[in-house]
C-alpha cells in the first residue's frame, strides 16, 4: 500500500491521490505550484479558495466572463495569469491562451514563471501526457499537442492568432490612466483588438484581473460594452460584512468576511494597511487598494472640512464678489465643460454662491461670461490667460470689462488643489447647504484627481489661489504687471483707421466716444470699427489678426 502524505496540510492523501489532486482541483494545484516554484508554501486565505474556484469554473467552461478587482501585492498574478494557464494546458493541452499586460516586460515575466511551473517534477508527475515542445520562445509556450500561451502587451500585436482564453493581468499601468488618451487607446483595445479573436466566439471565455485605477478604467470599460459578467469586487479591507458562496470537490463552501477586515491578514495586515494608506494618500489607496475609484472618504479634498451656511447667514454686504473661470482648452472642442465659481468674500473667509457649468462654443462662452459677471455683480473675475481664455480676455478688455484678471498657471492642477486643501481644511472656505449644482460639485471635488471631469476642481484652486494673492500687498506688484500687459494686449487687439478730411470724433454704437491721436487715427475696438470700414473716405491703417 502507497505511503500517505500530508504534504498539503488539509488533506491525508495517498502519492497518486496527490497528483489527482493537482490536476484536478485548481486550488491545491495553485497551492503546490507556488511551493514549487517560489520557495516556501503559500500562507493560504479564505478569499484564495474561493477565487480558485471561480478560476476552476472558467478552466472547465463554466464561466464566460469574469472581472475580478483586487489589491496590488495579494497573489492575483501568479493564480491568474501563471497557474491558471498552465492548469488548463495540463487538462486540455490543446487549447489556445492569450495572456495581455500592459508592457511587454510584465507579459514576459509571467510567460517565464508559468514556463517555470510547467517545467518541474510536480507538473509532469499529475499530467504526465502533455509534453512541451522542444523550444519554448517566451511569448509563445506551446504544447505537442496544439495548445500555447501566447504573452503580449495590451499595445502589442494579435493579428492573426485565435485564443479560447483570454486573460488581461494589469491592462493598464498605474499613473497613465490619468492621461484620457491612454485611457480610451488602451480600453478601445479591448473591443477592437481582442474581442475579435476568439477561435469561436460564442465559447470565447475572458478574465480581467486588475486594481482598480480610474472611474473609466479598464475595467470600467468592459462592463460598459454589456454582456454577462461575473464580478469578483475583493478590496483589501472590506467596507461591508461579505459572504460568497461557492463549490469545491468537496461541496458547498462560503467564503465570509467582517466589515474592517484585511483580506489577506497574514500576509499584509491592517497595521501594513494603515501605512499604505498614509503614504500612498486617501485618493490612490481607496482607487487601488479598495477599489472604490470614487473614494468615500475623499481624496485631496474631504466633504468635512467645508464650514456649511444657509442663506439667511451671508454676510451683507461681501468685501467683494469674485468669479474664475475655467474655461474649455479650445473654442471647438463641444465635449468640454466651461465653468466659472463665483465667490464672496469676507475677511480671510470665502463663501461659494454659484456654480455655473456648460458646453460652451465660444460666442456663447463669451455671452456667458458677461451674464454671470451682470448676474452676481462680480468685482473681478478671474481667466486663465491661455487658448480660449486669452481670447476672451483679449475682447472683453478690449470692450472696456476692466474687472477681468489674467490668470498664468506655473504648476499642475494638482498642486494647485493641494495648496488650497488647508484653507478648507481650517474651516475658511463655506459652501451652501443646498443647492441644486451642490452634489455634481462635490463629487467632483471628493474624487480629483481620479476623475472623469476636473474643470469645477480647477476653477475652485484658480479662485481660492488668486482671491488673496491679489487681495494682499505682495500681490500689488503682480496687479499692475498683469495690467500693464492687458493693456498692451488691448492696444495690439484695436483696429486703426484713417478718417475722411475733418473727422474729430466718432461715437460707437454703446456711446463711447473717440478721438483720434496724434496722427489723425482712431484706435477702435472691432464692434465699432466694422460699422466705418465701409463708409466713404474711412481707411484701415491696422487690422488685428
Amino acid at each position: 500500500m502507497a505511503a500517505r502524505t500530508d504534504r498539503y496540510g488539509y488533506l491525508d492523501l495517498t502519492p497518486d491521490q496527490s497528483q489527482a489532486m493537482i490536476a484536478g482541483d485548481f486550488a491545491t494545484f495553485v497551492r503546490v505550484m507556488y511551493a514549487a516554484t517560489k520557495g516556501p508554501d503559500l500562507i493560504w486565505a479564505p478569499y484564495l479558495g474561493f477565487l480558485c474556484a471561480k478560476l476552476q469554473d472558467v478552466a472547465e467552461g463554466r464561466e464566460k466572463r469574469v472581472l475580478i478587482t483586487m489589491p496590488p501585492r495579494h497573489l492575483k498574478s501568479f493564480t491568474v495569469s501563471v497557474a491558471l494557464p498552465a492548469f488548463l494546458l495540463g487538462n486540455y493541452p490543446d487549447q489556445q491562451i492569450m495572456v495581455v499586460s500592459y508592457g511587454q516586460d510584465l507579459a514576459k515575466e509571467f510567460a517565464r514563471d508559468c514556463l517555470n511551473v510547467m517545467s518541474c517534477d510536480n507538473y509532469r508527475e499529475a499530467f504526465v501526457d502533455v509534453a512541451l515542445s522542444a523550444r519554448q520562445p517566451l511569448h509563445a509556450i506551446r504544447t505537442r499537442h496544439g495548445g500555447v500561451r501566447r504573452a503580449t502587451s495590451i499595445d502589442g500585436t494579435a493579428t492573426g492568432v485565435g485564443a479560447d482564453l483570454i486573460i488581461f493581468d494589469d491592462p493598464q499601468k498605474p499613473g497613465e490612466t490619468l492621461s484620457e488618451a491612454m485611457r480610451r487607446s488602451t480600453n478601445a483595445a479591448l473591443e477592437n483588438t481582442f474581442m475579435s479573436r476568439g477561435n469561436q466566439p460564442q465559447t470565447l471565455r475572458i478574465v480581467i484581473v486588475m486594481q482598480r485605477l480610474h472611474e473609466e478604467d479598464f475595467a470600467a470599460h468592459a462592463l460598459s460594452l454589456g454582456g454577462d459578467w461575473t464580478v469578483i469586487n475583493l478590496p483589501a479591507i472590506a467596507e461591508e460584512d461579505e459572504a460568497f458562496a461557492y463549490e469545491t470537490f468537496m461541496g458547498p463552501k462560503i467564503f465570509r468576511r467582517k466589515a474592517g477586515e484585511a483580506l489577506h491578514p497574514a500576509r499584509i495586515s491592517l497595521a501594513d494597511l494603515a501605512v499604505i494608506r498614509k503614504s500612498s494618500g486617501e485618493a490612490i489607496f481607496a482607487t487601488q487598494y479598495q477599489q472604490r475609484p470614487a473614494p468615500a472618504g475623499g481624496g485631496l479634498v474631504q466633504t468635512k472640512w467645508f464650514r456649511r451656511y444657509a442663506q439667511a447667514d451671508l454676510p451683507n454686504p461681501f468685501d467683494r464678489i469674485v468669479q474664475s473661470w475655467d474655461t474649455a482648452n479650445k473654442a471647438e472642442e463641444f465635449h468640454d465643460f466651461s465653468v466659472c465659481t463665483t465667490w464672496g468674500v469676507k475677511g480671510t473667509n470665502t463663501y461659494l454662491l454659484n456654480v455655473f457649468r456648460k458646453r460652451l462654443i465660444f460666442p456663447d462662452l463669451k455671452r456667458a461670461l458677461i451674464e454671470q459677471l451682470r448676474l452676481h455683480r462680480a468685482t473681478e473675475v478671474f481667466v486663465e490667460d491661455h487658448a480660449s481664455g486669452t481670447q476672451l480676455l483679449q475682447e472683453l478688455r478690449a470692450e472696456n470689462f476692466g474687472m477681468l484678471r489674467p490668470v498664468l498657471h506655473t504648476r499642475d492642477k494638482q498642486i494647485r488643489m493641494t495648496n488650497q486643501t488647508a484653507r478648507i481644511e481650517n474651516g475658511l472656505v463655506h459652501i451652501p447647504t443646498e443647492a441644486p449644482w451642490l452634489d455634481d460639485y462635490l463629487h467632483e471635488l471628493e474624487v480629483f484627481p481620479n476623475g472623469k471631469h476636473d474643470d469645477q476642481v480647477d476653477s475652485t484652486s484658480q479662485a481660492l489661489d488668486n482671491i488673496f494673492a491679489w487681495a494682499n500687498g505682495s500681490g500689488l506688484y503682480e496687479f499692475y504687471r498683469q495690467e500693464d500687459e492687458a493693456r498692451r494686449r488691448r492696444e495690439a487687439a484695436l483696429w486703426i483707421l484713417q478718417p475722411p478730411p475733418g473727422m474729430t470724433m466718432v461715437a460707437g454704437i454703446e456711446g463711447t466716444l473717440y478721438r483720434p491721436d496724434a496722427n489723425g487715427h482712431f484706435h477702435l475696438p472691432r464692434k465699432d470699427a466694422l460699422p466705418l470700414i465701409n463708409q466713404i473716405g474711412w481707411k484701415i491703417i491696422y487690422q488685428p489678426e
